[in-house]
């Protein structure tokens, strides 16, 4: 196969105004890790997110406290909010009053039928979508029983369940995730469920680790899955500030073609022949390149074997060679540099390009 599957159909929601399914842009979401109840640090931190191309946010909703500062963070953000809560009903009445865009929760575990009846009544009277969070850590012990452990199909069993608890109750504004922080019974459990319903699909990887480990495990689990056309929306989960998370996300998707936001940064891993100190060069350039929106190839090489044709073949680029290096625009040869100005001329060139500010 060398194209990716066609999309697997699901009907469309909307969170606040962005559409999920249906055919819609794959969606990168992310949670924050501070304290709910500290609004004014979860909206900074809201914020970097939302520069850092987040465009659904989750918060934890862990008690009173917490749910009493959702109206004030809604209030002064920029992208639709979702509520996570457990065990306590009560709090997604209040993250309902308080304007949440979702709610993030397992019907099952909110305390009882008449219970769930209030919240389906209360989420269905404002359209607001719910999503079903199946995780392999958390799963029913019956099911743990029959199955032996968190297999693809106990998670998919324990979905379908929490479907069926709102269908019964006429709510289909339903978004479903299986999350494991086992890459294949992952990719496995979204491809038994996708067979199963066409309800939305929020992809995953649970509990994947740092960076590096988190980054490897959601391009695999995640990158499979929407190369097989499954999944509407994403979260890459990193044991970190959750900024960390969206340029992840963004590479799979530009990776497979199904997504064109910000800089794609061609480096090359240096080797004997590498004549310029290219190793913080590039760490300099990816790290003030983050934040770029306009779809961009930036080349950084460092050396005359691969690196004039990679920079030549990149929107912008440079090639390095003793102590100096051509910049490369659009396959022109632009400007012969010397080592110390390189990389400066290579970012006053992507701010042409993009009318983005990177050089103070």
């Amino acid at each position: 196969m060398t194209k990716i599957e066609a999309r697997h159909s699901t009907r469309q929601i909307h969170v606040g105004d962005v559409a999920i399914g249906g055919g819609a842009p794959i969606v990168v979401q992310s949670m924050t890790n501070t304290d709910t109840r500290d609004w004014q640090a979860t909206v900074a931190q809201i914020r970097r997110l939302e520069d850092a191309g987040c465009e659904i946010v989750r918060v934890a909703v862990p008690d009173r406290a917490a749910a009493e500062q959702l109206s004030r963070i809604k209030q002064v953000i920029g992208i639709p909010l979702i509520a996570d809560i457990h065990f306590d009903y009560r709090l997604a009445l209040k993250a309902l009053r308080a304007g949440a865009d979702g709610l993030r929760l397992n019907p099952g575990n909110i305390g009882g039928p008449e219970k769930v009846r209030k919240v389906v009544a209360a989420a269905r009277e404002r359209q607001v979508p719910i999503r079903i969070g199946v995780n392999s850590g958390s799963l029913e012990k019956d099911l743990l029983t029959q199955y032996g452990r968190a297999t693809p199909e106990a998670m998919v069993e324990s979905a379908l369940r929490h479907i069926r608890l709102l269908e019964d109750l006429d709510f289909s504004l339903i978004k479903v995730s299986l999350k494991s922080s086992d890459v294949l019974d992952t990719i496995a459990g979204y491809r038994l469920l996708a067979s199963k319903t066409d309800y939305p699909l929020h992809l995953g990887v649970t509990e994947a680790g740092t960076l590096v480990d988190a980054a490897i495990k959601s391009a695999l689990g995640i990158g499979i899955l929407l190369f097989e056309g499954i999944g509407d929306t994403l979260r890459v989960s990193v044991t970190s500030d959750p900024e960390e998370e969206i340029p992840v996300a963004y590479s799979i998707l530009r990776a497979l073609k199904l997504r064109e936001r910000g800089v794609e940064l061609i480096s090359c891993p240096t080797c004997g022949r590498t004549e310029i100190d290219l190793i913080p060069m590039v760490q300099r350039a990816a790290k003030l390149l983050r934040g770029v929106r306009t779809p961009l190839k930036v080349a950084i090489m460092g050396c005359v074997v691969n690196g004039p044709g990679e920079a030549r073949e990149a929107d912008v680029g440079i090639a390095g060679g003793r102590g100096k290096g051509i910049l490369f625009k659009r396959g022109e040869r632009v400007a012969k540099c010397p080592e110390s100005d390189l990389l400066n001329q290579l970012l006053l060139e992507v701010e042409k390009m993009t009318g983005e500010k990177l050089l103070k």
